[in-house]
């Protein structure tokens, strides 16, 4: 299944070489004698012995049933086994499904030439073949672009990037004739803290922005900085002048704020070669397509398309709306919802075979930064992003307007009406979908810091200090409690003497009363609350301090609002089914 031609045998299909391990639930590899065996030290138990390639229809290799054949009459002591841990016969051989499911389903890939898909695909069990997987997986050199490793407890942002560059035969009638390969579909993806949610947020190609100086890692190891530019599109962030992914990375913190921890990205071969692994993806549109530029076809109503169809699918600007990319981006975010739901669906994740195919196709499509480039790794993203709810995957676009410094529209620039607010959403890690408050187990002590009378807020005292919120936080809060809330007795005390991860309030004894009155107006947990010493205020009265920490959402924003009210946006979620028009 190889299609890169790694040096395998063609007739062997990777997924008959994997064997149920009953003692620990997972598949293993099991490499057949005529197979290349990996120079990597790996599992050597229950390999198969010379003879024991081929199986009867009892599950038997045909060595081993002329060793156990009787004489007419006597019955056949069953074989001896050298390990105590019985095989499973090779899935794949006799048509049955595991009765037991791997831990690790899925290893990942969300990204497909111009679609830029993350999928989740198998690749767990089998440490010759997670090294074989790892082996097609490329990696860039971003520096400080993003981060320096992958962490399961903290919000994420993957940037997926699909370029236009024509690589492998049958691409000749995509993207631009001789690209370097730019950065031609994006989607920013924000995986939230406590994975109740997450925003998938495309960035149209014609944005214009400023891409900034970024620092290159070139081939030879040297460091190179390719200048910037003002007022250009943002596909050129990638591939112009030697950019690389970290430039596009950059480019994203410029635009939005929004800093990218990670990047994945992929041609168009990965559109092809990912939907052929997973038998296909439905599609819907609301007339019927017969677009001669893309020559996709497709009749009105539901289809299945796959390879070649499934890239014209996510590449024709002609067939449908205004045949500008915007309306390709929202024909590109269903066809993602509907490739998410297809590989969460049993079909695909009770087959070892769709698996192992999606995992080699997954790999071999991908180029990543250094800091997620091991199959290890990926698998760890794609466990994280798996805990997230379909319905909770929100599916947008920046929002745009037409440049007004242009007479023929051809670019879009930011609405800096309601995209500040996306922004700073995603910054915030607050959700564009309704998701239920997780309960935090608290101990019956802290939790009863917020349980008694509550004073008035015109009585509650409180000064305001900065502790790690973005500058200026303190005033913008102190302004809504005045303004809003009815705690007229706060002020500004300026920044902390130190900054802090959480927001807390510190009261004595005695201000309990206003202390859960100002927990209520802000949403604060009772951990967040510090029972301690008061302070004296301008005014010579004893006051609390309210610290802001690096999770203040805003002025206003609850502390434990995991969604707000949000702007008018055209969105969708990956559990829709939608047709294309």
């Amino acid at each position: 299944m190889d299609a890169q031609g790694r040096g395998r045998a063609d007739d062997v299909d990777p997924a008959d070489q994997w064997v149920l391990n009953p003692r620990t639930g997972e598949y293993e590899l099991r490499l057949s004698p005529s197979a290349p065996q990996s120079s990597v030290p790996g599992p050597r138990r229950g390999a198969p012995r010379s003879g024991d390639a081929s199986r009867d229809a009892g599950g038997n290799t045909a060595g081993t049933a002329r060793r156990r054949t009787a004489a007419p009459g006597r019955e056949v002591p069953p074989q001896r086994r050298r390990r105590p841990a019985p095989e499973e016969p090779v899935p794949g051989r006799r048509g049955r499904r595991p009765e037991k499911k791997s831990k690790g389903k899925r290893a990942l890939l969300w990204v497909g030439g111009s679609t830029a898909f993350v999928v989740l695909v198998a690749g767990v069990g089998g440490y010759v073949y997670l090294k074989h997987l790892e082996g097609n997986v490329s990696t860039t050199d971003v520096g400080s672009a993003g981060s320096s490793s992958f962490k399961k407890d903290e919000a994420f942002n993957v940037l997926i990037i699909g370029t236009d560059k024509r690589t492998g035969e049958g691409n000749e009638g995509y993207g631009d004739k001789g690209s370097v390969g730019h950065a031609d579909t994006n989607i920013l993806l924000h995986v939230s803290e406590d994975r109740s949610n997450a925003t998938a947020l495309s960035i149209p190609r014609d944005l214009i922005v400023d891409v900034p100086d970024c620092e290159t890692v070139q081939e030879d190891k040297t460091k190179k900085v390719i200048p910037g530019s003002t007022g250009v599109r943002f596909n050129t962030s990638l591939g112009e002048s030697g950019r690389d992914a970290g430039c596009t990375m950059r480019t994203v913190k410029e635009a939005t704020g929004i800093q990218p921890d990670h990047f994945m990205m992929a041609d168009f071969n990965a559109v092809k070669t990912l939907t052929t692994a997973v038998g296909g993806v439905d599609v819907c549109v609301e007339k019927a397509v017969d677009d001669p530029k893309s020559h996709l076809k497709l009749p009105a109503g539901e289809s299945k398309v796959e390879g070649e169809q499934a890239l014209a699918f996510v590449r024709t600007r002609h067939a449908f709306g205004n045949e500008g990319d915007l309306d390709r981006i929202k024909v590109q975010q269903q066809f993602l919802g509907s490739l998410m739901r297809k590989m969460s669906s049993s079909d695909t994740l009770t087959s070892p075979t769709k698996l192992v195919k999606l995992a080699e196709a997954a790999t071999n499509a991908l180029t990543v930064d250094k800091a997620i480039g091991n199959v290890g790794t990926l698998k760890d993203l794609a466990l994280e992003l798996k805990k997230v709810p379909p319905k909770n995957i929100t599916f947008t676009t920046v929002p745009v307007i037409d440049n007004p410094a242009e007479k023929v529209k051809a670019t879009v620039v930011v609405n800096e009406t309601t995209g500040p607010q996306v922004f700073d959403m995603i910054r915030n890690d607050i959700s564009f979908t309704e998701v239920k408050q997780k309960e935090k187990k608290e101990a019956a002590a802290v939790a009863a810091r917020l349980k008694g009378e509550q004073s008035e807020p015109s009585e509650v005292r409180v000064r305001v200090m900065n502790g790690g919120a973005p500058a200026g936080s303190a005033q913008q809060e102190l302004s809504y409690l005045q303004t809003d809330a009815g705690v007229t007795k706060s002020e500004n005390a300026g920044n902390a003497p130190a900054e802090v991860a959480k927001t807390t309030l510190e009261y004595a004894p005695d201000q309990a009363d206003q202390a859960r009155a100002l927990a209520e107006i802000l949403g604060l947990s009772g951990a967040a609350m510090k029972p301690g010493e008061s302070v004296t205020n301008s005014q010579g009265l004893p006051t609390m301090t309210l610290t802001l920490g690096k999770d203040f959402k805003g002025a206003g924003v609850k502390l434990d609002a995991k969604s707000i009210e949000t702007p008018d946006l055209d969105k969708s979620t990956a559990d829709q089914k939608q047709c294309a028009s």
